[in-house]
């Protein structure tokens, strides 16, 4: 390209940039007419546009921007850069010396439309010129001390605004909830999201129906329509599209999604979070107030400290069960519930193969390298139709019986939690010398120790149960349900059929003097109404 000194017109790349797509104040259009307008008054021919957004200046040198960094490899294309203002283009002296020294070796132009006394030229095309390279430094000075001016106000307002009961700084809000105007005005608070809360509440009954984080996990995933996972969710409700670029160990990092899926690390992280009591998190540590009490960040927390706990209760022993998690959308009804006679060993469901043209539950002693004399085999048909008429016969007409449990309060995990708090604090009491940060210590030492005083004295509540008569009888139940669903009530009830080893024949029908079909005993009413009406069936 050819390098002109004159008043001919020369050619010109116009640069857009924001920290974030939102700003209106600093929109693509406004900088686009600008950089227009400076354009006209070179004059220059904009022969393309860098159009970088959600991209911070502080953070990324104009090398390492996509658009733009694209432009400036190939120097050859264009002989003046056009930004808007000093701070689209730059926020540091580094940054700002690299990009001069760029355009001093390319001999190019730097334009800004709107700078000190009207339009900037930093006219780098004639190497004897040293104005530009003095307006570099000095305007590279001040937009640094802007940044910093900038940064140190943002965190300011942020740290206040993270100490007040109720007020939501902003950004995207824990999952759950959603950002409302304060019932006084004067900024947003959290409330809770509705649709996040139904699926929040769906994922606790499931856990409490004896599920885990797994299976949870991949029934939101398989649902129709599928559940929109946390980010998915705030994509939703801002417009935006869902997915987006990976990088996790469920995928090829830096692939893109058309969705984002639920896994047990989300489920686990999400009932974990004491954002679902309404807590502000700071480094994932709860802010509070000068008395070590929590500080809220929502009127309407979505759980009490006492569901939460318990509900941390049932995910530790969902991780201490090693159970394989059985597949929900298999058809084989008594997994777990029928057993061979010969060795007391769990009967598996086999799908007709080859010259078996049935379905089958049969002993696997052989394949599991244990020893069974007597291994049993059955037709899955005659055997499910067997353990059905047995439960039904025993439990169909007595009526379900829910019972609900009551949670307690025990003040034993937030003790422990503040205790840990208070350790990392007093890990840190040598590194304050200054006279403030010694007072700034010992404030929030003495508000754990307050905190941990007022639980202290807290009297422990133990949970409660009580029962609930829903009028449903089970045979009501068990017509309603799947497959998965009916095993679950064989389960629940304690159910167990146990099959003897057959002598042939059986051509027509199950041997049924090689089963047996009980109900265990359980010390709550439903499973005693059951082992009731066992008693008189048998009479």
């Amino acid at each position: 390209m050819t390098v002109l000194l004159g008043s001919e017109q020369i050619e010109a790349l116009s640069v857009i940039r924001l920290s974030v797509k939102t700003d209106e104040t600093t929109s693509p259009a406004r900088q686009r007419e600008a950089n227009e307008r400076s354009a006209r008054a070179i004059p220059a021919r904009i022969i393309g546009e860098a159009e970088d957004l959600d991209v911070s200046a502080s953070k990324t040198s104009p090398f390492e921007r996509p658009q733009l960094g694209q432009w400036l490899a190939e120097p050859s294309r264009f002989d003046a850069i056009l930004w808007w203002r000093l701070d689209r283009a730059v926020r540091s002296m580094a940054d700002m010396h690299e990009l001069a020294r760029w355009a001093r070796h390319h001999r190019k132009m730097l334009v800004f439309a709107e700078g000190p006394g009207g339009m900037l030229k930093l006219d780098f095309r004639n190497p004897l010129d040293p104005v530009a390279e003095i307006m570099v430094t000095l305007l590279a000075f001040a937009a640094q001390m802007e940044a910093q001016a900038i940064r140190e106000r943002v965190r300011g307002a942020t740290e206040a605004l993270r100490a007040m009961p109720l007020r939501w700084r902003g950004a995207r809000p824990p999952y759950g909830y959603m950002p409302a105007p304060m019932p006084e005005g004067g900024g947003k608070t959290l409330v809770p999201d509705p649709d996040a809360v139904a699926v929040v509440e769906l994922i606790i009954r499931e856990l409490v129906d004896g599920s885990n984080p797994t299976a949870i996990a991949r029934k939101l995933n398989t649902a129709e329509p599928p559940i929109p996972s946390p980010r998915d969710h705030w994509a939703l409700k801002r417009s935006r599209t869902t997915g987006g670029k990976t990088g996790g160990k469920a995928y090829v990092s830096g692939s893109e999604v058309e969705r984002f899926k639920w896994g047990s690390a989300s489920i686990n992280a999400l009932l974990r979070s004491p954002t679902l009591l309404g807590y502000k998190l700071h480094r994932g540590a709860p802010v509070r107030d000068a008395s070590g009490k929590p500080v809220l960040a929502t009127p309407e927390p979505i759980l009490t400290r006492e569901e939460y706990d318990n509900i941390g209760a049932l995910l530790d022993s969902r991780a201490r069960d090693t159970r394989p998690v059985e597949r929900s959308d298999t058809n084989a009804l008594l997994l777990r519930v029928v057993h061979c006679a010969g060795c007391d060993g769990r009967m598996y469901y086999t799908k007709a193969s080859g010259k078996r043209k049935t379905n089958i539950y049969g002993c696997r002693a052989a394949a599991q390298g244990r020893v069974c004399n007597q291994p049993a085999t059955m037709k899955a048909e005659w055997l499910e139709e067997y353990a059905e008429r047995q439960f039904l016969a025993v439990a169909g007409s007595l009526e379900v019986i829910e019972i609900r449990k009551i949670p307690g309060y025990d003040p034993g995990p937030e003790i422990s939690e503040i205790t840990d708090e208070l350790d990392a604090h007093m890990e840190q009491s040598g590194r304050f010398r200054s006279v403030a940060g010694k007072r700034v210590w010992e404030a929030k030492a003495t508000a754990l120790e307050t905190r941990l005083e007022e639980l202290e004295a807290t009297p422990r509540r133990p949970p409660r149960e009580e029962t609930v008569r829903t009028g449903r009888t089970y045979a009501d139940v068990w017509a309603a349900q799947t497959p998965a669903g009916r095993r679950n009530m064989l389960l629940d009830a304690g159910a167990r059929v146990d099959v003897r080893q057959g002598r042939g024949g059986g051509r027509y029908g199950a041997d049924e003097s090689r089963l047996t079909f009980t109900l265990a005993q359980h010390a709550d009413p439903e499973a005693e109404a059951l082992e009731e009406a066992r008693h008189q069936a048998e009479l």
